[in-house]
């Protein structure tokens, strides 16, 4: 299978938000003359708001709204000038104050963003290095990301392991000077806390490590003064570690603060810190709601505010303990998150709760993988214990009911976060119109029914499969060996409405990742050839291209066909552990099928384009040439024509040996300079059973013998004979001193569609990489996306971080 192109980021996210959007449950507006915390408006329904990160209401305390207005008509709406010149007068008091909460020097930002951009390109040396938790918020790795431009190795690791922190930190000790772990305090979609005290240990061991804090979301609620979850842990500040808190959300006001113990450090980041020194100050609104703030927090007052929401919190925890809600961290934070699995059940549960008259957030992509939607449900001081207790009530009672109305089960979702071992994940409503037999061998499925539905393209009709089996099988080497499945849905009147193929085998993860990556990470493999590679369960092989699902779209179950399918490969992930679910060889219009996929928890993927050739109506060279665009003409008479007298051309199905060995030394010259197909090189065992089947055949270009010296073979296609008149040149050879003087790739693709018109072929399936070239020789082209589920976003943020291009 071709190598899967580097996914357009941000057109997933906003297809992914499109149809949340479309369902209800994101993009929303808050309607109303006034606002109190405790309600929120939306579309003309007043409803109790579990969706503010205000955890202690102090943005609708009087005293804070009273210094926002009086500062506003004694300094105006804003202080236009830069902070470097000049700080507007309230400033030098909030300095002040904010630095009696923590003890310690501090530097005020606009906002944490804006702080994180100013003050890790300002720490961050040349010589350092940075580790991430894949976790962190989305405004550190942003910071960081200019960093790559100055050679700063990043590495991330998954969600507080340490075990891989300590590695990565030996990885990089030998080449940096100062090593930066960057992780939340608190993180904002499970609410679960970073290891703190761990932490300090593991850098009191390396000396080299420093970490650098997101606490936003623990500050005011936790620690002496309010000052957060980190500092409540550490209760002083080592010198090797930077806090950031925040003056908006729960301190009520807006803006950032940055602390540090190192005068050093602090010196420098004040002095010029990108955004800081450029950037306009707070308004004076803000800076005075913050001087308010800040006066509640340096009193007694902070920790009866704390108190209150203490018991709120531990109430709704109480609460969650007497149901069988999948809570996904319980502790005592004020963030909550409940676990739905498939986005269309969180869609589903979103809705119910606000008819119910409870608005709460929808954990959705990319802040959580998009199988681990749920519930973000956050408490603070406005909510009162009985609308506490009822919102648990209407979760309980509405949670089943969207489980059913999108057929699944808690089972389900207890898997899908890892909250379970069973193996039980049976779907509670059976789809009892509906069979589905899985077999695993080709050798079980009808050979006549099997190529009705499945065999009309690629290697994948009963034959091809065959082959398949026994060349991917029994071998040494794991890479080399496939599970294979095979998929048969009916209806009641046994009419079939699904068939597929599905495999389980070793990927390499940088297959979707861009050439950059995959050049990093081969150089990596030269000491651990598996690293970073992977089980995955995947629709076909890496051997076949084009559909392998079958869909009776005609027909009135086809959705229950394929939930019912979708819901037994969940069957077979909980079993076999693979690390992704991929569906691939999609057509990227179907919108339709891509609205499906996105609720049942699947990311759409860009993939190569697919080449096929099928207009065979022409009877000579001439004909054939008449058949093409203007400017293929040109390049067909140039670099194919012009070149057709240098080779002898054979077309062999079976060789000797030696001369196969040849051919598989071609093979791998191909695979080391074509980055762009990077799967497991094939073993010499599949070209052998080529050799010896009926099925295969072998297009051979040698350059003509000049005096005194043999033919070079300098190229070969390995072609199969699909049963249902379809030529697929499936893998190709070449010797790369001779491919571009003599245009040996060009010439392999004409000799391809000559012997395909030969043999009375219908069809050419030409697979999916090289498009540009194979258009030029009349080939249709046809954009293909594929569809992917993966345990957690680990995978494809590590392998990201080392784009180049």
């Amino acid at each position: 299978m071709a190598k899967i192109k580097h996914n357009n980021f941000l057109d997933t996210v906003v297809e992914v938000m499109t149809n949340a959007k479309d369902e209800g449950a994101l993009h929303l507006y808050a309607e109303g003359e006034s606002f109190n915390g405790r309600h929120i408006q939306i579309k003309g329904k007043k409803l109790f708001h579990f969706g503010t990160t205000g955890y202690l209401g102090l943005e609708q305390d009087l005293r804070l709204k009273r210094a926002a207005i009086d500062a506003i008509e004694r300094y105006g709406t804003q202080f236009p000038l830069s902070k470097s010149y000049i700080s507007h007068p309230l400033y030098e008091e909030l300095e002040e104050k904010i630095r009696s909460i923590y003890g310690l020097p501090v530097i005020i930002t606009k906002n944490s963003t804006l702080g994180h951009m100013a003050v890790i390109p300002s720490i961050v040396q040349d010589g350092d290095g940075i580790i991430l938790d894949h976790q962190v918020h989305w405004s550190v790795q942003n910071a960081v990301q200019p960093l790559k431009l100055r050679s700063v190795p990043v590495e991330m690791i998954r969600h507080n392991r340490l075990d891989m922190l300590e590695d990565k930190i030996k990885k990089l000790s030998n080449r940096c000077n100062t090593i930066w772990y960057m992780a939340d305090g608190i993180y904002s979609m499970y609410g679960d806390y970073a290891p703190i005290r761990e932490l300090i240990e593991l850098s009191v061991r390396y000396p080299q490590l420093h970490i650098y804090f997101d606490d936003v979301h623990g500050m005011s609620w936790k620690g002496k003064n309010g000052s957060g979850y980190v500092m409540s842990v550490l209760e002083e500040l080592p010198e090797n570690a930077i806090l950031f808190g925040t003056l908006s959300k729960t301190f009520g006001a807006s803006g950032a603060v940055m602390v540090c113990n190192n005068k050093k450090l602090h010196r420098r980041i004040r002095n010029f810190g990108g955004p800081l020194t450029f950037s306009a100050q707070l308004e004076p609104s803000s800076v005075g709601a913050a001087i308010a703030s800040a006066d509640i927090h340096l009193s007694p007052e902070i920790y009866e505010l704390q108190q209150q929401l203490s018991d709120r919190t531990s109430y709704f925890n109480e609460c969650l303990k007497a149901t069988e809600l999948p809570l996904i961290s319980e502790n005592d934070s004020p963030v909550f998150y409940i676990g739905t699995g498939m986005p269309e059940t969180g869609y589903n549960l979103v809705n119910r709760l606000m008819g119910e008259g409870y608005y709460v957030n929808l954990g959705i992509f990319p802040a959580v993988p998009v199988k681990n939607t749920g519930l973000r449900i956050t408490i603070s001081r406005h909510n009162q214990k009985q609308e506490i207790l009822g919102l648990t009530e209407a979760v309980n009672h509405h949670y089943y009911k969207a489980l059913e109305e999108t057929h699944t089960n808690l089972e389900r979702v207890r898997f899908a976060f890892g909250m379970t071992n069973h193996t039980n994940i049976s779907q509670t409503n059976k789809l009892s119109s509906l069979t589905c037999e899985i077999f695993t061998t080709i050798h079980d499925m009808k050979k006549e029914d099997w190529n009705k539905y499945m065999g009309n393209g690629s290697i994948i009709d009963w034959d091809g499969m065959a082959f398949i089996e026994k060349s991917f099988t029994g071998n040494r080497k794991p890479e080399h060996n496939y599970q294979f499945y095979y998929f048969n849905i009916k209806d009641s009147n046994s009419k079939v409405i699904l068939m597929s193929l599905v495999t389980l085998s070793l990927w390499k993860e940088d297959m979707l990742a861009p050439i950059s990556v995959t050049r990093e990470m081969e150089r990596l493999r030269v000491k651990d050839p598996y690293y970073h590679t992977s089980h995955i369960l995947s629709l076909g092989s890496f051997l076949t291209e084009g559909d392998h699902l079958y869909l009776d779209r005609e027909s009135k179950n086809w959705k229950e066909a394929f939930s019912l399918f979708l819901h037994k490969l969940e069957e077979l992930e909980n079993r076999l552990k693979p690390s992704t679910v991929l569906l691939r060889d999609f057509r990227t219009d179907d919108n339709e099928l891509n609205d499906f996929l996105h609720n049942k928890g699947f990311v759409k993927v860009a993939m190569p384009e697919s080449c096929v050739y099928e207009n065979f109506t022409w009877n000579s060279e001439e004909e054939y040439v008449s058949t093409l665009s203007t400017r293929s003409r040109k390049h067909f008479r140039k670099e194919i024509q012009g070149f057709r007298d240098y080779f002898n051309i054979s077309i062999d199905q079976s060789v000797n040996i030696p001369l196969l060995e040849k051919f598989y030394g071609l093979y791998l010259e191909v695979k080391k300079n074509n980055p762009g197909l990077n799967t497991f090189n094939y073993p010499f065992e599949l070209f052998e059973n080529m050799n010896d089947s009926k099925s295969w055949e072998f297009i051979i270009l040698r350059l003509k013998k000049e005096e005194n010296q043999d033919e070079p073979m300098v190229g070969v296609m390995f072609c199969y004979k699909n049963s249902s008149g379809v030529y697929v040149p499936d893998l190709i050879g070449m010797d790369y001193k001779y491919s571009r003087k003599y245009q040996v790739y060009r010439q392999l693709l004409y000799q391809t569609i000559i012997r395909a018109k030969g043999i009375k072929c219908s069809r050419i399936d030409f697979g999916l990489t090289a498009a540009f070239e194979k258009r030029k020789v009349g080939a249709k082209v046809i954009e293909k996306c594929a569809y992917l589920q993966t345990r957690d976003n680990y995978t494809l943020e590590a392998l990201d971080w080392l784009r180049t291009d």
